[in-house]
């Protein structure tokens, strides 16, 4: 508080593990977090979980993470300037983002270094968190690896000798073990920053790689658009708030609107952040030729199955209209969903 009264810049960074190819709006929520923080003149990093990625962060999971290889990380990674540049500013002469990867201290820290590190924290610590609970009660495997996790992510801010870490919520955990290494380390404070998980309200669950529910930060204008008009009503109010930065009086009006009218305000606002104005605009127009005016789409993908007959759900998830059966009924059961005319 006092350096940010007294006008420092302080060192905040935000930390992704590249487990899948693409940024999606769950990433823009603390994304637009760490753009407030550049904006205001602070020192950003992007820090990309090269390493940590390889263990596999256990968070919420009820099972063990496979861990990822060399290969597969390079390949999801190989984009992530990109994406993230719809909303940091790299090349910026003021004030860039850096982006780093703690492969670079992580992957040369030797076995001495390593216990070291972890004599700072207890069995019972990890064993405390609630999955490992849960699956205790379960009798499903916890691996020696997923202990390791928060302890090779909270040196991440001892490394980059950070005044502040920013992550979601689920990632509290992690974040303050880097608190205690900061402590033990550089004797100073390190805070931590937390964002509010965007949540499908329907299934409960996160809108994350791991659970195939995304809307990708690097869609095509007319697909992120459809993909945000396929949202549950209910969770309208909550993107406006997480995804955007409409001001929250304006969205308050915006809510009370019939939900398809908010809806398309908000496809349209969430394409152009990412593409412009004039693609929302054009999004929107295609959206509505096809949808309610009985339209096709001017670009459409042809798909060849073998069976001649076939479950509609398991269809829409095989050709990937729907990234689940549930989702997939749901479509159904809203209207969203016609073969033909029907």
């Amino acid at each position: 508080e006092n350096a940010l009264r007294g006008g420092s810049k302080l060192t905040i960074y935000l930390g992704i593990d590249p487990t899948g190819p693409q940024l999606h709006l769950g990433h823009s929520v603390p994304l637009l977090l760490l753009r407030r923080f550049q904006r205001l003149g602070h020192k950003t990093t992007l820090l990309i979980g090269d390493f940590t990625a390889r263990i596999g962060d256990p968070s919420g999971k009820k099972t063990q993470r496979k861990p990822l290889n060399a290969g597969e990380i390079a390949k999801h990674l190989a984009t992530y300037k990109n994406q993230a540049s719809k909303i940091l500013q790299f090349s910026s002469s003021e004030n860039p983002t850096e982006i780093k990867f703690n492969n670079k201290w992580l992957g040369g820290l030797k076995f001495s270094d390593l216990l070291a590190i972890t004599s700072h924290f207890t069995v019972q610590q990890m064993l405390a968190r609630d999955m490992f609970q849960e699956r205790i009660k379960n009798e499903e495997p916890i691996g020696l690896n997923e202990f390791l996790y928060p302890v090779a992510q909270g040196y991440d801010s001892v490394a980059l000798k950070t005044d502040i870490e920013i992550g979601a919520s689920d990632q509290l955990f992690n974040m303050l073990a880097g608190r205690e290494l900061v402590r033990e380390y550089l004797k100073k404070e390190k805070f931590v920053v937390t964002t509010r998980l965007l949540v499908d309200p329907v299934t409960g669950k996160k809108m994350s790689k791991s659970e195939g529910n995304v809307v990708a930060l690097d869609l095509a204008p007319v697909d992120m658009y459809g993909e945000v008009m396929a949202f549950p009503d209910e969770l309208i109010e909550e993107c406006f708030e997480l995804c955007t930065e409409v001001p929250l009086a304006e969205v308050g009006g915006v809510v009370k609107l019939p939900p398809r009218e908010a809806k398309a305000k908000l496809a349209h606002t969430i394409v152009a952040m990412y593409h412009g104005k004039s693609a929302a605009d054009e999004a929107g127009k295609e959206f509505n030729r096809v949808f309610l005016e009985d339209g096709v789409p001017a670009d459409m993908r042809i798909v060849k199955i073998k069976e001649k007959k076939k479950n509609i759900i398991d269809l829409l998830v095989e050709i990937k209209l729907a990234a689940s059966r549930s989702e997939a009924r749901r479509l159904i059961e809203q209207g969203g969903v016609k073969i033909g005319k029907e």
